[in-house]
C-alpha cells in the first residue's frame, strides 16, 4: 500500500463519498442561512454552525462549488439552483 503524505489528495472510492458528504454538509448549511436570512448572498467569510455543532465555512464552500460546477453531477446543481443559486441551473 502506497504511503500518503499528510495533504495529499487521495482519490478512489473513500474519496468520492466525502466529497459527497462535504457536498451535503455544505448543502444544509446554505439551506440553514437561507431559511433564516432570506437571501442566497453569502458573505465570504461567513460560517455557519449545523444543529449537530459542526461548522461549515459557507462563503468559502459556496465559492468553491460555483468554481467547480463543472464537476458537479446534474442533480447536485439542480438542489443548489432550488435554493436559489442562479449559477447552478442547469443549461438543456
Amino acid at each position: 500500500m502506497p504511503t500518503r503524505l499528510p495533504g495529499q489528495l487521495q482519490y478512489g472510492p473513500h474519496s468520492r463519498l466525502k466529497r459527497r458528504s462535504a457536498f451535503e454538509r455544505g448543502v444544509a448549511a446554505l439551506r440553514q442561512y437561507v431559511e433564516r436570512e432570506q437571501r442566497v448572498v453569502v458573505p465570504r467569510g461567513h460560517e455557519e454552525r449545523l444543529p449537530d455543532g459542526r461548522t461549515v465555512r459557507l462563503g468559502v464552500w459556496l465559492s468553491n462549488a460555483k468554481s467547480r460546477r463543472e464537476g458537479l453531477e446534474e442533480a447536485q446543481l439542480a438542489e443548489l439552483a432550488g435554493l436559489g443559486l442562479p449559477w447552478a441551473a442547469v443549461v438543456v
